[in-house]
């Protein structure tokens, strides 16, 4: 029997716990955490008190979701999972995991296994642990096994299963659950095939250019160009309707009223509308009230008295507020007047439009933007020479932040380099700063429930952000064809919604792919490249690995393992090729085969591109593959680049390489150019020209130097 001297003896060994015993103890309780703790004697548990970190959700255990008979057992092993650790021996011995202690939503993902596992045994009639068998534990392995899921979700199960034993063990009165098989026998059995689905960090799909593009654009626009109308009227509106609030019923009201609703009835006109959950379109009392300084109570009795809710939503009109519009599209208003009931939406719109800008001008990941707060971008002082440095971003980081003794943090921790912001970043931090109080989360939950103002947890949440970017595009789309700009509508991405973990990939897509600049703002894509490349900036984006440097090494690697395999079917196909670097581009493009389908992680991207002079970039804007060596390379990389500066392509580099289809597509282009110098001024069509000309002259070096590619490697 367990005594208290095992207890003191080994320090893994936890209690029982009491009907009033605190669900999460105190040493796991940070000293900001304010979130309630639960009883071990209630229904539902919180994990709050375990939290930190703004943008997660306060995951709950459900215990009506456990089977009766099996409920004690298992809320005695979790409440050891939850306050308790694995021996570091155990540990070492499974090697599969590295620490004794994981984050809450590990625990969570943990915990709702093992209450899958105990319905299933309840189905079983098992209604003690030490009732299952090693017969049940092969029985469940190869259900999971054969649900269809990966032979990876397959094992971290089998984990997770292996935790129920292990935790148990640690527990001064275990229920006695017999150890997996698989801990002895090794777990290869009990797993289903591989099946070569794609593994790696790559697997999450960029934006679609033509998505990106117009979404980007119109977030810009958003944040520049309306924010100073949005947030006045949001201003005014908050001001109108607290007046309402604080206004009595008077005579003098309800005359107002009057006055105010008895001509738009009488004569057809539109009447001021909202949309109501409960009765649909339906006349907007506190606009009303506001505009008549009636009380809200008088402009119901007046609406009920005349049957206002059917004729309003026969006759919708709008809510004008005496607010200036400043901001323009294509030269013009875009709009008549602010509405005092889209203002909420156009609220909600410009924060979403400033998180896309953030993400995607920063690579930021979006629980490191949900952390960021007011103030977190401070204006620089100027320099002693009267420049004026970049903005920076001080932000917390959390992925596999630990303490020393391997625990995870839900806090994070401050970044030790901060991500450098350009103007667009910086304008859009400001906005979301006009809309929180000072010191507060950028995206508080509370402050982003504009209408109702509810006190929600910590900061929006991934699903609720990934929500409110689709409902931007659907009003982008609306605002564009009401602007009459057809042209900028985001169509639907070819890969689905458009979550905002994928702008972070857009982004590496974009710096590797389309350094010319085919997208709003592309300038943005070279200051990345700068900045990564350059030795200063060695930790940009990351503390002690690889951050946004590994995403980029990634799209960077794909790119090129793309141009080496175009380039050899393009020779394969007869096609020749001109320049001094052939030689190197054509032994590059043969010896791609063997890294194909590795490039999905920056260890191997990283490898990949190391390869001096060896590794091929298209440029498209410049008619030509770059073999990129950076000894020879003349558009100045830093020392330890790995990939050129391809927006800064020059003329008589030694790394250029063109094939026949490179000279077809200058001539093309050159053509495209007279074709518009014949419609422009003189001077400005004599400059087209001059460059056609030049383009010309590329294609015509090509055809008299080509060769193919047995006479190039002789």
């Amino acid at each position: 029997m367990t005594t208290a001297l095992t207890i003191e003896a080994d320090p893994y060994i936890l209690p029982l716990p009491g009907p009033d015993s605190l669900v999460v103890q105190d040493q796991w309780i940070s000293a900001s955490n304010t979130h309630p703790n639960s009883r071990y004697g209630d229904d539902i548990w919180s994990m709050g008190p375990l939290i930190d970190k703004p943008g997660d959700s306060i995951h709950k255990i459900h215990w009506r979701k456990c089977p009766a008979a099996l409920r004690s057992e298992f809320q005695r092993i979790i409440w050891v999972l939850i306050n308790g650790e694995l021996r570091p021996t155990y540990v070492r011995e499974r090697g599969f995991q590295n620490r004794g202690r994981d984050g809450v939503v590990s625990m969570r993902d943990n915990i709702l296994q093992w209450l899958k596992f105990a319905r299933w045994l309840d189905r079983q009639d098992v209604t003690q642990l030490r009732d299952c068998t090693v017969e049940h534990w092969r029985a469940y392995a190869a259900k999971c096994a054969g649900s269809g899921c990966t032979r990876d979700h397959a094992l971290t199960v089998l984990r997770w299963l292996s935790d129920l034993w292990a935790f148990d063990q640690l527990s001064i009165s275990p229920c006695g659950i017999t150890r997996p098989p698989w801990e002895d026998e090794g777990v290869d059995d009990y797993l289903p095939a591989q099946t070569g689905e794609a593994r790696g960090e790559n697997t999450t799909e960029p934006l679609d250019p033509t998505v990106i593009g117009p979404l980007l654009t119109w977030s810009v626009r958003m944040v520049e160009d309306f924010a100073d109308d949005i947030l006045a009227a949001w201003a005014e509106r908050r001001r109108m309707h607290a007046a309402v609030k604080a206004t009595a019923s008077t005579r003098e009201g309800l005359a107002a009223v009057r006055a105010y609703l008895t001509p738009l009835i009488d004569s057809g006109g539109l009447l001021p509308s909202t949309v109501s959950r409960m009765h649909g379109i339906t006349l907007a009392h506190h606009y009303v009230a506001a505009v008549t300084g009636a009380s809200w109570n008088q402009v119901h009795h007046f609406v009920s008295r005349r049957g206002l809710l059917r004729l309003t939503a026969q006759r919708p009109g709008p809510s004008p507020m005496q607010v200036p519009v400043a901001g323009r599209v294509e030269g013009r208003p875009w709009r008549e007047f602010m509405d005092y009931e889209e203002t909420p939406i156009l609220v909600r719109h410009l924060a979403t439009a400033a998180a896309i800008v953030i993400l995607y001008l920063t690579g930021m990941r979006p629980q490191e933007t949900q952390s960021l707060r007011s103030g977190c971008c401070p204006d620089p002082e100027p320099n002693a020479d009267g420049s004026t440095p970049r903005h920076l971003i001080r932000s917390h980081h959390y992925k596999n932040v630990r303490d020393f003794d391997g625990r995870h943090i839900s806090a994070g921790e401050e970044r030790d380099v901060p991500w450098v912001a350009i103007t667009p970043v910086v304008n859009a931090i400001r906005v979301l700063e006009r809309i929180v109080p000072e010191g507060e989360l950028l995206f508080s939950s509370t402050h982003h429930d504009v209408v109702s103002q509810r006190k929600h947890h910590g900061a929006l949440k991934r699903a609720s952000l990934d929500r409110r970017v689709e409902d931007l595009v659907a009003w982008i789309n609306q605002e564009a064809a009401a602007q009459g700009l057809p042209d900028q509508k985001v169509p639907a991405d070819p890969h689905g919604n458009l979550g905002l973990s994928r702008l972070r990939r857009t982004l590496a897509w974009h710096i590797a792919r389309r350094p010319g600049g085919l997208v709003a703002l592309a300038i943005q894509y070279g200051h990345m490249r700068t900045a990564l490349d350059a030795r200063t900036s060695a930790s940009y984006g990351n503390r002690g690995r690889r951050g946004f440097h590994g995403e980029l090494d990634v799209e960077t690697a794909l790119a090129a393992a793309q141009t080496a395999a175009r380039l050899r079917d393009a020779v394969a196909a007869g096609e020749k090729i001109s320049g001094p670097a052939a030689r190197r581009a054509i032994i590059g493009a043969t010896s791609m085969p063997r890294f194909e389908g590795a490039l999905t992680t920056p260890k191997a991207a990283a490898k990949f591109l190391s390869r001096d002079g060896l590794v091929l970039f298209d440029n498209p804007d410049s008619f030509l593959i770059c073999a990129f060596k950076r000894d020879t390379a003349l558009c100045e990389p830093d020392p330890g680049a790995t990939s050129p500066n391809q927006f800064a392509c020059q003329l008589g580099c030694g790394n250029a390489v063109r094939s026949d289809s490179h000279a077809r597509a200058a001539r093309e282009h050159a053509d495209r150019l007279e074709t518009k110098a014949a419609h422009l001024p003189q001077p400005l069509g004599d400059r087209l020209r001059l460059t056609a000309d030049r383009f010309r002259g590329l294609a015509d070096a090509h055809d008299a130097a080509a060769l193919d590619a047995e006479e190039v490697i002789a």
